[in-house]
């Protein structure tokens, strides 16, 4: 009832609100002024404002006691404090007059004070009043030296305390305000110092981490404080600060932090944070989906961005993409979600493709400082898709559908494998020409990759066999049946006829052989269609039979 009551009066006395913030304005501006024409004194400056501010303070406090909580003397506080707010920005950021540690405690001993007397007496109105004076101080009074640090420690002061109490008292505008007015005094500040943003930890980059983590913790809390709702204003501003803090750290970093580990730093710390939610509410919320799922696409979008201006980007963004899909395939099988498990074979087929249109200008990435076919960085990446396939072949012929279906997709799979073995025995053999033969013509190297193809043609035969499969069988005949016709039609011209005639004479062996394959063992093949049924005669009628015999 009170927390309605006190949103009742914020609504209603929001112009004395405005009155508070216009009467300081004047306060700060006539401070300026006088500093401007050497009236007064620093020092004096500094005692005008804080014997005003106390005094004014004091007599608010005093008025609420004898009017039993009054809301001018509310104001009056709100106000008062405001005025001391505005001498320690004067003292302490707008000159260097005070240390750090002389703001620090001064803001601490009136903060605390403040704090104690908002939750004797509810006061919301007046901790709206003195939190928008603490901010407005140093936005109006820049000072012409940087005293950035001063000003991080005045800024810390004011959220720790408003937005702990903001999260206690369930005052959501407290967190709010403090939230967009500390990010504006960071852009304010940044823009009027023009600070050196040389190397990787600078110090506008320090500031603006703390921010980050302060916010990114704090709407957390908040969120749990309030039943567990992680919904509203906490998830919005959460992720806001998440896509503030990217930007600044990506004008900040330029050049010195590639954008990849930005992304992941950030992916990191939202993916941890909705796990942490989940694990906390055990649902997928908004706070989790959002925060887990938007950390997780910056991480992808980090990966991505790795090896850039490197000539071997392809094969690594392979190898970071088959990871991706192992991960996504291995949490879909330890914790049973089937989309995790189908968004892992999206990425391998995706990879694929991918890495069969880039492999062949990809640099090998020789292992041992020589070429050795199957033992360097390109063919580990067309193995380890080759495998990816075969797994799923043999998990979806064991799968949830029907019988049907999973025979399909589980032949599919290995098919597309098989594929790929076959690029992977292509591109090796082009390799061992280029390193090891680089003046055989061009039709060799066509004639020596037909030879293999038909090889792989009767290996895919014997496994059909073998596997009592007659889908590979026509597989390789297929493939055989298609390398006989590279090799008569495209590959023998310029060739001398001798060595036409080996290579026509060793596709005709392998041929054979797969003749002699399916002839031997076709018959057995497990995936027949079953033979029709003989039907039974009926017995003949007992009289019947009786008169036979």
């Amino acid at each position: 009832m009170n927390q309605k009551l006190d949103t009742k009066i914020v609504s209603k006395h929001w112009t004395s609100l405005l009155g508070v913030l216009l009467v300081l304005a004047a306060a700060i501006t006539l401070f300026r002024y006088s500093i401007d024409q050497g009236w007064l004194t620093d020092t004096l400056k500094i005692g005008i404002g804080l014997l005003s501010g106390a005094g004014i303070a004091l007599g608010g406090f005093g008025w609420t006691l004898k009017q039993r909580g009054a809301i001018a003397g509310e104001i009056g506080i709100g106000l008062g404090t405001s005025i001391l707010y505005a001498t320690f920005s004067f003292a302490g950021i707008y000159y260097g007059l005070w240390t750090p540690m002389t703001v620090l405690l001064g803001m601490t001993a009136v903060t605390a004070l403040l704090v104690l007397y908002s939750l004797r007496n509810d006061s919301r109105l007046l901790m709206n009043i003195a939190l928008a004076g603490a901010l407005l101080s140093p936005l109006m009074m820049r000072p012409e030296t940087d005293q950035v640090f001063t000003l991080f420690l005045y800024l810390l002061i004011v959220n720790a305390a408003f937005f702990a109490l903001s999260i206690y008292k369930k005052w959501t505008e407290l967190r709010v305000v403090a939230f967009f007015g500390s990010w504006t005094l960071y852009a304010v500040y940044f823009v009027s110092f023009n600070p050196s943003m040389e190397g990787w930890w600078s110090r506008p980059i320090r500031y603006a981490v703390a921010a980050f983590l302060f916010y990114l913790v704090g709407f957390l809390i908040a969120s749990w404080r309030n039943n567990r709702c992680f919904d509203g204003w906490n998830l919005y501003l959460s992720l806001a600060n998440g896509v503030g803090f990217g930007c600044w750290a990506l004008l900040i970093w330029d050049g010195d932090v590639p954008v990849g580990f930005t992304l992941s730093a950030i992916g990191l710390l939202y993916a941890a944070a909705g796990a942490i939610v989940y694990r906390m509410s055990g649902r997928v919320l908004a706070y989790a989906a959002s925060h887990g799922g938007g950390g997780l696409l910056l991480l992808l979008i980090a990966l991505a961005q790795f090896g850039n201006g490197l000539e071997a980007k392809p094969l690594i963004n392979t190898y970071i993409w088959i990871g991706v899909a192992c991960i996504a395939i291995a949490m879909g099988r330890i914790k049973g979600w089937a989309a995790a498990e189908g968004a892992g074979l999206l990425v391998w087929f995706a990879v694929g493709i991918y890495w069969f249109a880039v492999t062949w200008d990809t640099p090998r990435g020789d292992w041992f400082g020589a070429y050795i076919p199957f033992l360097n960085g390109g063919a580990l990446a067309w193995i380890l898709l080759a495998a990816m396939g075969f797994y799923f072949s043999a998990r979806w012929a064991a799968g949830p559908l029907d019988s049907d279906t999973n025979r399909i997709l589980s032949h599919l799979f290995a098919i597309l494998s098989h594929a790929v073995v076959g690029g992977l025995l292509t591109l090796q053999l082009i390799n061992v020409f280029d390193i090891y033969a680089p003046n055989a013509g061009h039709s060799s190297v066509q004639l020596a990759l037909s030879v293999s193809w038909g090889i792989y043609a009767l290996l895919l035969s014997l496994w059909g066999a073998y596997r009592k499969q007659g889908l590979f069988r026509w597989f390789g005949s297929i493939v055989l049946v298609l390398v006989a016709i590279k090799a008569i039609f495209l590959d023998l011209s310029g060739e001398a006829g001798l060595y036409k005639a080996g290579v026509l004479l060793a596709l005709g062996g392998i041929a054979f052989l797969v003749s002699w394959v399916n002839g031997k063992w076709g018959g057995t093949s497990s995936e027949q269609e079953p033979a029709p049924a003989v039907p039974e005669v009926p017995e003949a009628p007992a009289a019947i039979q009786k008169e036979l015999s």
